[in-house]
C-alpha cells in the first residue's frame, strides 16, 4: 500500500492541477512535501519504535495514514491537499521505518532473507501497478478515488497487524529520546533533499540551492557531533563501525540512485524521444519491476543459505550490465532491446535487494533494529533524490546544447553515470566481508552478540 501510494499520485498530477485550476509548480508540492516529511521522520520514528515498541508505532502509522488519505480525498484546494499529504507522510514514515524491524525480530536468521525478499516483492508490485491503477481510478471515478482506495486497504492492514504482529514493549524503556538530535537531523536532511529536488527548477548554482546545501552540511555536521557525545543518541553511530552495516548502507544508496535515475530517464526517452503515449511507455517500463518482484524472494531464500555477499555483489554487477545496454539507446532502437535492458536491470536489482537488506538488518543488535530499518529507508530516499537530481542535471545540461540528438545523448550519458554508480555499489558489496556466521544467529541472540 505504501509503495503503491508513492507512485500512484504521480499519474494524477495533471488531473489535480486541472481540477483546482492551479499551476504545475504548486501541485508538485504534493509530491515534494511527502518526500521531505517521510525522509525527515524515518530515523525519528524508527528510534521511537526501538524505545516504545515497533508494533505500536506501526499500527499508529496505519491510523494516521488511513485518516489522512480520506482527508486528502476530501481536499477542496491545493493548499489543503498539500497539508494532508504532509500528515499522510507522517504515517508513511512510521510504516516504512518499522516494518523491516518487525520482520527481522519475528523470523529467525535462517528465514530472514526470504521474509525480506517477500516484502521487496510487495514493494515492487505496488510500484508496478501504481501508475496504471491511478490512471484507471482517475478516469473511471475521480482523482479523489486514488486516496479513498487507501481507506479500506489500510483498515484491513491495521486489523491484520493488530491480530498477527507480536506485541513488544520496546527494548529501551525509560531512556530519554534525543529530541535535539532528531531536530538537527530532520532539518539537515530536509535542506539537502529540498536542494536536490529543486535544483533543476531553481538552478544548481543559484543562491537558494547553494544556501540549502550549506545549511544541510552545517546541520548534519552538528548532528554527528552531538550524537558522538550524548549518552542516548537518536542514531547509534557505532553501527557504522561494522563493515557489513556500513557497506550494505552504501550499496543501498548507490542502488537506489541507479533505480530512480532509470525511472527518471526512461519516460523522457520513450515519450519525447520515441513518441509513445504514456500508456505504451508504462507498459514497457513494467518489465523492470516485474522481474524485480520475481527475483527478489528467490535471491532472499538463496542468501539464507550462502550469505549475502555473493548475491548482492552479483546483482549489482548485473545491474551495471543493464545500465550499459540502456546507455546505447537511440532514435530507432528496437523495443525488444529496450525491454531486455530493463529486464536485466530489474533482475540485477532483484538479486541484490533482499540479501543486502538481510545483511544490514542482521548486523544490527536487537535493540537497534528500528534504527537499522530507519537507516535503510533513509538510504532509499537519499538514493531517490540523488538519482533524480543527478540524472535531471545531466539531461537538462545536454539538452540545452544545439545537437538535434541532444535528448538521446543526455539519456545515454545519464545511464553511463548510473552504470558507474552500479559498479561502485558492486565494489561496496564485495568488500563488506563474509557474513555467513550471522545466518546462525536468531533474533533473540542479536543483542548478546552486540
Amino acid at each position: 500500500m505504501s509503495a503503491l501510494d508513492g507512485s500512484v499520485v504521480n499519474t494524477i498530477l495533471p488531473v489535480i492541477q486541472q481540477a483546482f485550476k492551479s499551476d504545475i509548480a504548486t501541485v508538485e508540492w504534493s509530491l515534494t512535501i511527502y518526500l521531505l516529511v517521510v525522509s525527515g521522520l524515518l530515523l525519528t520514528t524508527s528510534r521511537l519504535g526501538d524505545m516504545r515498541g515497533h508494533k505500536m508505532m506501526f499500527v499508529t502509522g496505519f491510523v494516521i495514514f488511513v485518516a489522512s488519505s480520506a482527508l486528502c480525498g476530501m481536499a477542496n484546494s491545493t493548499g489543503i491537499l498539500i497539508f494532508f499529504r504532509a500528515v499522510q507522510a507522517i504515517g508513511a514514515a512510521m510504516l516504512y521505518a518499522n516494518s523491516p524491524a518487525i520482520l527481522t525480530k519475528t523470523f529467525p536468521a535462517s528465514q530472514r532473507g526470504r521474509a525480506l525478499g517477500l516484502q521487496a516483492t510487495m514493494t515492487y508490485l505496488g510500484l508496478t501497478v501504481g501508475p496504471s491503477l491511478g490512471g484507471f481510478l482517475a478516469e473511471k471515478f475521480s482523482w479523489r478515488a486514488v486516496f479513498y482506495i487507501n481507506v479500506p486497504v489500510g483498515l484491513i492492514g491495521m486489523l491484520l497487524s493488530l491480530y498477527f504482529i507480536r506485541k513488544d514493549q520496546g527494548e529501551e524503556t525509560g531512556v530519554q529520546f534525543d529530541l535535539p538530535g532528531a531536530l538537527l537531523f530532520m532539518a539537515g536532511l530536509v535542506a539537502l533533499l529540498l536542494g536536490l529536488n529543486q535544483g533543476q527548477d531553481w538552478g544548481w548554482v543559484s543562491l537558494p540551492v547553494l544556501g540549502l546545501f550549506a545549511c544541510a552540511i552545517v546541520l548534519l555536521v552538528l548532528f554527528v557531533h552531538r550524537e558522538n557525545r550524548v549518552e542516548n543518541p537518536m542514531l547509534d553511530l557505532s553501527l557504522f563501525k561494522q563493515r557489513i552495516f556500513s557497506a550494505a548502507t552504501t550499496s543501498a544508496v548507490f542502488n537506489y540512485v541507479v533505480l530512480y535515475s532509470t525511472l527518471f530517464l526512461m519516460p523522457y526517452y520513450l515519450i519525447q524521444g520515441r513518441g509513445l503515449n504514456p500508456a505504451q511507455a508504462g507498459l514497457l517500463l513494467t518489465a523492470q519491476p516485474l522481474i524485480m518482484a520475481i527475483s527478489a524472494p528467490i535471491s532472499g531464500a538463496l542468501s539464507d543459505k550462502i550469505g549475502s555477499r555473493l548475491p548482492a555483489t552479483l546483482g549489482m554487477f548485473i545491474l551495471g550490465i543493464g545500465m550499459f545496454l540502456l546507455s546505447h539507446l537511440g532514435p530507432n532502437t528496437p523495443q525488444g532491446y529496450i525491454i531486455l535492458g530493463l529486464a536485466i536491470s530489474g533482475f540485477g536489482t532483484g538479486i541484490f535487494i533482499s540479501p543486502n537488506t538481510s545483511a544490514l538488518m542482521g548486523s544490527a543488535p536487537r535493540n537497534r533494529q528500528g534504527i537499522a530499518s530507519g537507516v535503510l529507508a533513509t538510504a532509499r530516499n537519499m538514493g531517490m533524490a540523488l538519482g533524480v537530481g543527478l540524472a535531471g542535471a545531466i539531461l537538462t545540461t545536454i539538452m540545452a546544447g544545439p545537437s538535434s540528438l541532444a535528448l538521446y545523448e543526455g539519456v545515454n550519458i545519464g545511464f553511463y553515470m548510473a552504470m558507474g554508480m552500479a559498479l561502485l555499489s558492486c565494489l561496496a558489496s564485495a568488500v563488506r566481508g563474509n557474513d555467513n556466521k550471522e545466518l546462525n544467529v536468531v533474533p533473540s541472540d542479536l543483542n548478546n552478540n552486540s
